[in-house]
């Protein structure tokens, strides 16, 4: 069965940076849309940046922009989010996610496989 496996999370302070992995296990995602998802304490969880089936970028924060770059390595069936210049605002739980589509989208109901999540604390 096909699970979703995320790596790389940590404490770090404010202006350092960190990449996160996602793997698929037990099987491949194919064109499946992927994304990274963000939750901060006590907050909703929100679109950080997916790729498409199809190869096709999007970002859905804009305090992000210019910081993170997602990639995906689809022979291997991963993703990275590179995250630089990371600021104490980024702080919270980083989750892998599966659509069952090819297409994009920025709602969590979209999706259908999530990892476990990974930590990420950004100290001032």
């Amino acid at each position: 069965q096909l699970q979703l496996v995320e790596s790389g999370g940590g404490l770090v302070q404010s202006g350092g940076s960190l990449r996160l992995s996602c793997a698929a296990s037990g099987g491949d995602w194919g064109f499946s849309a992927i994304a990274w998802f963000r939750q901060a304490p006590g907050k909703e969880r929100v679109g950080v940046s997916c790729i498409s089936g199809y190869g096709i970028r999007e970002n859905y924060l804009d305090s992000v922009e210019g910081r993170f770059t997602m990639s995906r390595d689809n022979f291997k069936n991963t993703v990275t989010l590179q995250m630089n210049d990371l600021k104490p605002e980024d702080t919270g739980v980083y989750f892998c996610t599966k659509a069952p589509v090819f297409a994009c989208s920025n709602s969590p109901r979209d999706f259908d496989l999530w990892g476990q999540g990974t930590q990420i604390v950004v100290s001032p």
